[in-house]
This record gives structure tokens, C-alpha cells and sequence, in this order.
């Protein structure tokens, strides 16, 4: 049984992905009780693990119009930390953001190979989370970036838009569980739009 940790266990996705994620050993952490700033503490914690869920993210959104660096922090720390401790795949939460698709009016999808073009610091924010994702997957570890759409707490669409960036519950637990047991990771680096329909 491959063996997951979670970081920001407590949240919308964490929380649907622990009641998902049935067939793996979940080591579920959370802000504030796991400090993701400590970096020998995290050590200690990713040593064993198959893969790690990075979901926590604190004090910023799309419409907070700031940037907490200790997100920066934790994220890095993340990428660090499971190269020294042998953790072999990352499954980071981008988001949606790092696009202006609010005010996107061509016909075709919004894609990967798309020029990003962020709609917020915080997307921004993610974008560079990304981006130092990449060069990290150049050291040898796998990185899979997810944006991901709007998760809603009871799987049910509460705004408008959710048809066009909704996320389900199951979707969202089968694509973790893709991310996990893919064999391989082409370049060791991919981003996948997390959306449903």
C-alpha cells in the first residue's frame, strides 16, 4: 500500500481526498499544528512516503490582492524536502488563476500551451510556484502541478461560473489517484487543468 502524505489535510480538497483516497496509508498534516516552514521537522515527516499532496496555502486568495511569503516558504520547503528525503512524486494545487479566464472570449479552451496570463497576485504567486516546480524537477524529482478549479464543500455549484471551472468530489479523487500511480512523468514535470465536464 503506497503511502501519501497530505499537507493541509483539513481543507475542502484535503478533507475529500481523505475520505476518497481509501486503498493508501494517508499521513494527513495541517496548519498550524505542522509548521511547513520547518524544514528539519518536515524531513522527519516525509521520510517513507510515496508521494506528497501539497494543498496548504495560508492568508491569500485570488481577491486578497497580496502575497504571503510564507507560502513561497512552504512550497519550497516541500520540493527540498522530498528530494532529501527520497520522496519520489509531488502533487502540488496551482490554480486556476494563473489564467484571466474570467475575461477569456476566444472559442477554443484554455490549455497548458497557453501563454498564462494571472488574474491575481495570487495566481501569480502560483504561477511561480509552478515555475519552481520545473526547476526542481530537473534535480530529479516528479512534479505534477494541478490547477485546480472551484472544489465546493458539499459538491454543490453555489456560483454560476462552477460550470465552467467546477471541480466534482470524484473527479478531484480520481485525478489524485492518476497522479499517484502513473508510472511516469514525462520530462518529470506536467500541469493539468483540474476541471470537470
Amino acid at each position: 500500500m503506497k503511502k501519501i502524505l497530505i499537507t493541509g489535510a483539513k481543507g475542502i480538497i484535503g478533507t475529500i481526498l481523505i475520505k476518497g483516497l481509501t486503498n493508501y496509508e494517508i499521513t494527513p498534516i495541517d496548519l498550524p499544528e505542522t509548521d511547513i516552514r520547518d524544514y528539519k521537522k518536515l524531513l522527519e515527516i516525509f521520510l517513507g512516503h510515496d508521494a506528497i499532496i501539497h494543498l496548504a496555502w495560508k492568508n491569500e486568495n485570488w481577491s486578497s490582492n497580496k502575497i504571503d511569503l510564507d507560502n513561497s516558504l512552504m512550497f519550497e520547503n516541500i520540493y527540498r524536502t522530498a528530494i532529501e528525503a527520497k520522496v519520489p512524486r509531488v502533487i502540488m494545487a496551482s490554480s486556476i488563476h494563473v489564467d484571466n479566464y474570467l475575461n477569456w472570449k476566444e472559442s477554443e479552451l484554455i490549455t497548458v500551451n497557453k501563454k498564462t496570463m494571472p488574474d491575481s497576485s495570487y495566481g501569480v504567486h502560483k504561477l511561480f510556484m509552478e515555475q519552481l516546480g520545473k526547476y526542481y524537477s530537473t534535480k530529479g524529482l516528479e512534479v505534477i502541478c494541478l490547477r485546480f478549479g472551484a472544489v465546493c464543500p458539499l459538491d454543490v455549484a453555489p456560483w454560476n461560473d462552477y460550470e465552467k471551472v467546477g471541480l466534482t468530489h470524484d473527479d478531484c479523487i480520481e485525478l489524485i489517484k492518476k497522479c499517484i500511480e502513473t508510472k511516469n512523468i514525462p520530462n518529470n514535470f506536467l500541469i493539468i487543468y483540474a476541471v470537470s465536464n
